[in-house]
């Protein structure tokens, strides 16, 4: 590690815990508002479907690298099942900021809520329509899990465009098959 790069991170050992968390939602609001100015960016420079197909490559890649760094910082075996799932699911960047859920755990599988979106809540209020983050969503989450373990499967129970379901913007279903 250089020299420049040790100092920073006495700096943030000095911090309170308090103050660190505070940093680390401060980073993913950062991280958000950015992934959404770019997709703006990319919408109004050519049209909304092409923005869609740019942002699905971006997280085709980016969910792999978030999960495999998450694995590493919190020991996160690879193949660890749906219990490894649940885990790094609370270590996503938008956990800090989005109201999320585990709900109707079974066995073999569950189904993950997004209580609150931060960005569907912003574009309610500024009275745009839902994004349709579904076939993004498809690609974030399944890669996210197969990254976990290849052997979880991801199905989307309902995100816009569909309905959305009182109390929630987005329904994921991951299950892993016995044996």
């Amino acid at each position: 590690m250089s020299e420049y790069h040790e100092s920073r991170r006495r700096a943030l050992c000095e911090l309170s815990k308090e103050e660190l968390a505070d940093m680390i939602e401060d980073a993913a609001k950062n991280w958000l508002a950015h992934d959404g100015l770019w997709f703006l960016a990319a919408e109004a420079r050519f049209d909304l479907d092409t923005a869609i197909a740019l942002d699905t490559a971006a997280w085709e890649r980016f969910t792999a690298i978030e999960a495999q760094r998450i694995m590493q910082r919190h020991r996160i075996e690879p193949h660890s099942g749906l219990g490894g799932l649940k885990r790094a699911l609370g270590w996503r960047l938008y956990a800090h900021l989005n109201v999320q859920e585990i709900a109707e755990e079974q066995e073999h599988s569950f189904l993950f809520r997004m209580r609150e979106c931060r960005v569907q809540a912003a574009r309610e209020r500024a009275g745009r329509p839902l994004f349709p983050c579904k076939s993004v969503g498809l690609v974030e989450y399944a890669g996210f899990a197969r990254t976990i373990d290849p052997r979880i499967s991801t199905e989307c129970v309902c995100c816009p465009p569909d309905a959305r379901p009182q109390g929630c913007y987005c329904v994921w279903r991951f299950g892993l098959a016995p044996g």
